[in-house]
């Protein structure tokens, strides 16, 4: 029996970005090569991939990838190899360079903030082109983050007076009633992961000189009735925890010259049993309407530790099977 004949291919890589493309111990190498069943080896600054011909074409085209992001003087991460092969194994590895040419900002540490797949890309694009966009999928898939980078440089630019951030204060079955402290500090624990990223975006004394004047404001849901809100970037926050009546009073606040994102899991509700969602209720109702974009993200758009993409894969996989269980149980009679 004749085996299929090795195909090798020569990769130019240079010498000043092989370590950061190779990874520490050269393990981001190593993930290549189990995923391609591809062998590369560097003789003295000479790679060359052997293997299956398809195989060593798409590996190739990956290492091509993170050459051009390593030569544009980013940092290559885990989660940025781990994608690469993801789009690579799909011939789509070019669209890796391409994301990262749409930088939002930068962090007060000077660090880009851009799209890093193509879920992530769609929503940004989304966020510029609609009044109204929904962002909905699971935890690390950069929702909030990415719309609060958004907001910032909206803000940054005078295109917006100020931002307002808000979510539903009902979280973990707790009410805000019997939290100790005032009203700030009852807030606070709700609003903590918002303040991180404006934190993180704009510098804490940026922040708080803006806070104080009141262009930036950061409040539970409850203290938007009744208000119109003009000219402001609003951002709604685990909106999958509002009821269809919180969420009907809260797009029906928004005024001229604002845009509004919404975000949510649909996983991750808090609400008592049997309680319709008001993010799942405004999705069905308004997605066929102009200059409101719903964008699903995935767990494919994880861009946390690549053990929370297999994390949450894996909960995905037990929930549908849990579904199907059920439905073969109670669904055939």
């Amino acid at each position: 029996m004749h085996s299929e004949k090795e195909f090798s291919l020569k990769v130019d890589i240079p010498s000043e970005h092989m370590k950061k493309i190779f990874g520490a111990q050269d393990i981001y190498v190593k993930k290549l090569e189990r995923d391609f069943g591809v062998t590369v080896v560097d003789r003295n600054g000479d790679v060359t991939i052997r293997g299956r011909e398809d195989m060593v074409k798409k590996a190739a085209g990956v290492l091509e990838q993170l050459t051009i992001i390593s030569e544009r003087g980013n940092e290559i991460e885990e989660q940025s190899v781990d994608y690469a092969i993801t789009m690579g194994m799909q011939e789509q590895s070019n669209v890796i360079a391409e994301i990262d040419t749409d930088c939002i900002c930068h962090t007060t540490g000077g660090k880009p903030i851009k799209p890093k797949t193509l879920g992530q890309k769609a929503y940004v694009d989304a966020i510029r082109k609609n009044m109204i966009v929904f962002g909905i999928g699971p935890a690390g898939t950069g929702k909030t983050y990415l719309a609060m980078a958004m907001a910032i440089t909206a803000f940054k630019n005078e295109e917006v007076g100020r931002i307002i951030l808000t979510r539903p204060a009902i979280e973990a079955g707790e009410k805000l009633g019997f939290l100790p402290g005032d009203l700030q500090s009852k807030v606070d624990p709700y609003l903590r992961p918002l303040y991180d990223a404006l934190y993180q975006i704009m510098g804490a004394e940026n922040f708080s000189k803006n806070m104080e004047k009141g262009l930036i404001e950061v409040a539970p849901l409850a203290y938007m009735r009744g208000r119109t809100l003009d000219n402001a970037y609003i951002i709604l926050d685990e909106a999958q925890n509002t009821t269809p009546a919180q969420m009907k009073m809260f797009l029906t606040r928004i005024g001229f010259g604002s845009k509004v994102v919404v975000t949510g899991d649909a996983s991750q509700k808090d609400l008592p049993p049997g309680a319709s969602s008001g993010l799942d209720v405004a999705v069905r109702i308004l997605n066929k309407m102009d200059d409101i974009a719903i964008c699903n993200l995935t767990g494919k758009d994880v861009v946390r530790h690549p053990l929370v993409q297999r994390i949450v894969k894996a909960y995905d996989d037990y929930e549908a099977k849990e579904k199907n269980r059920h439905r073969e149980k109670y669904g055939k009679k």
